[in-house]
């Protein structure tokens, strides 16, 4: 299962210099409506639900994270935002005191990756298929009936080095698995390297994704058409 504390105190930098558009995100989140009762699943170190929280600082907004090194910086980033509540869960083991109308990952436990226009591929940090089940079981009981579930969508993963704003160097390479793949991520400042984190990925496809998601009430409803940030599945 995806940990992070090794990039911990790195990620800002590596994600705020062009690896994700944040105000795009919560654009794609905040044509949902009603707003106002949302969990983010894997909320790192909190740059989207900072982005929320501007925008809709009356919502009652949960996150959720694995790695506790993340979530301190998260405190911090968020703690003038007292309707913001974080909690360390393992998604294996959710325990929440409430059910969420709207439950979201974008680069947290599950997301997709669509290549062009071929179908979307499903991306868990979870690389065993009996904890993903469990995973999800476990989700399905703090969503509620009639709620969403809105997994990311980001392009293909691929090898790449590019300087960050601090002028380290980040870099990334991608190696296949049986069923997933591979992902070490390298933080270099000139010849020293600072920071490097492997992640295990599994991986599904489309059908077996819906599949996966539908054993435990997510149906699959649509690509957001206005922002193709998200793609929806139900909670029936």
């Amino acid at each position: 299962m995806g940990d992070y504390t090794k990039m911990s105190n790195y990620y800002d930098m590596i994600m705020t210099s062009g690896y994700y558009d944040y105000p795009a995100i919560v654009d794609g989140l905040l044509n949902h409506q009603p707003f106002e009762n949302v969990l983010e699943i894997g909320c790192g170190t909190g740059l989207i639900l900072e982005e929320i929280a501007k925008r809709q600082p009356h919502a009652n907004i949960r996150g959720i994270d694995l790695t506790q090194s993340m979530l301190n910086i998260a405190q911090k980033r968020l703690e003038s935002f007292p309707n913001i509540k974080l909690s360390r869960q393992n998604i294996t083991e959710l325990d929440l005191e409430q059910q969420y109308r709207l439950a979201f990952s974008y680069g947290g436990v599950w997301y997709f990756v669509i290549d062009g226009d071929k179908e979307p591929l499903l991306v868990s940090h979870i690389y065993d298929e009996q904890l993903n089940h469990l995973g999800l079981e476990n989700l399905s009981k703090f969503v509620q009936i009639g709620g969403k579930l809105l997994l990311g969508i980001q392009g293909p993963h691929h090898d790449y080095e590019k300087p960050i704003t601090n002028g380290m160097i980040y870099s990334q390479k991608i190696e296949p698995l049986e069923l997933g793949f591979t992902k070490h991520y390298y933080l270099d400042d000139k010849d020293d390297r600072v920071m490097a984190q492997t992640i295990h990925y599994r991986t599904y496809s489309f059908a077996d994704a819906k599949q996966l998601l539908a054993n435990y009430g997510f149906v699959y409803e649509s690509r957001a058409k206005t922002h193709c940030h998200f793609l929806e599945f139900k909670r029936v």
